[in-house]
């Protein structure tokens, strides 16, 4: 499956506030799960604006971390973020690492697998650059219900016009589940693969700290928001505002899931 046009990120606060501020929370314990000695060399594939990164920093005492991303908006707001010098950011193909085979302890990726356009090739490159015995991991949101600020727009946006189910992430992107994550892990050649659930809080301030994001108009939700004009933003804005767990204080509290998978080289 090839990501679209829509599903792409450039600007790297703009990602920030949309979805990056939810990852930051659940990078922390994605790594405490794996459970790895202190002094390992680190990749983190699809890097992003360094949010995998400086929790691995930050967490689990590293030798270095490399991070590596399509996106040259991304690796600027990355370098900007993580200043230990530990730490390097590359521009790269999660397909075609540009790095040596077997030269990481560690290699991980935080929410970038289900766009990568051949998925098998990515995780078949995560387990070319481990060394014998190292640890591949990766995590992906619970699109189908999981994660439900994703799930709370779409329910919304497809009430009000059931042609935009073909956009949601959830159907197109049947990776992001727990038997199609094994499945890839298994068929790249990695041992001891096990797939586990990672949920976290997701408390919004009010309802434009909630909408607001949607209006940046890259990824997914947001690329299709900005793409129905005012008058359909204005109803889907308003179908959204009446569908919220809306607490006394005007905050919205809502949970994510990921679902996190590793294996041995």
């Amino acid at each position: 499956m090839a990501a679209s046009q829509g599903d792409l990120w450039v600007a790297g606060e703009a990602y920030e506030r949309y979805v990056g501020r939810w990852s930051r929370l659940v990078a922390p314990i994605f790594l405490d799960g794996l459970g790895l000695p202190a002094g390992g060399r680190w990749l983190d594939v699809g890097c992003g604006t360094g949010a995998l990164s400086q929790a691995i920093l930050g967490r689990c005492a590293p030798a270095s971390v490399l991070g590596i991303d399509l996106s040259t908006g991304f690796l600027t707001l990355a370098r900007q973020q993580v200043t230990d010098n530990r730490a390097e950011f590359r521009p790269g193909d999660a397909r075609d690492l540009p790095v040596p085979d077997a030269g990481f302890d560690a290699v991980v990726s935080g929410l970038v697998l289900n766009f990568v356009p051949d998925q098998s090739k990515a995780a078949a490159e995560m387990l070319r650059a481990a060394r014998p015995g190292g640890t591949v991991a990766a995590y992906v949101w619970d699109y189908a219900e999981g994660m439900q600020m994703m799930r709370r727009f779409w329910d919304a946006a497809v009430a009000l016009d059931p042609a935009v189910r073909e956009k949601d992430e959830w159907p197109r992107f049947p990776l992001c589940q727990p038997g199609p994550l094994r499945a890839l892990f298994e068929g790249a050649g990695l041992r001891e693969v096990a797939v586990t659930a990672i949920e976290v809080p997701t408390t919004f301030r009010d309802f434009d700290d909630f909408w607001s994001p949607f209006l940046a108009g890259q990824g997914p939700a947001p690329s299709y928001c900005v793409s129905i004009g005012e008058e359909g933003r204005a109803a889907l804005r308003e179908r959204l505002r009446a569908s919220l767990p809306m607490e006394p204080d005007g905050s919205i509290r809502l949970t994510a899931r990921a679902w996190a998978v590793r294996g041995r080289a």
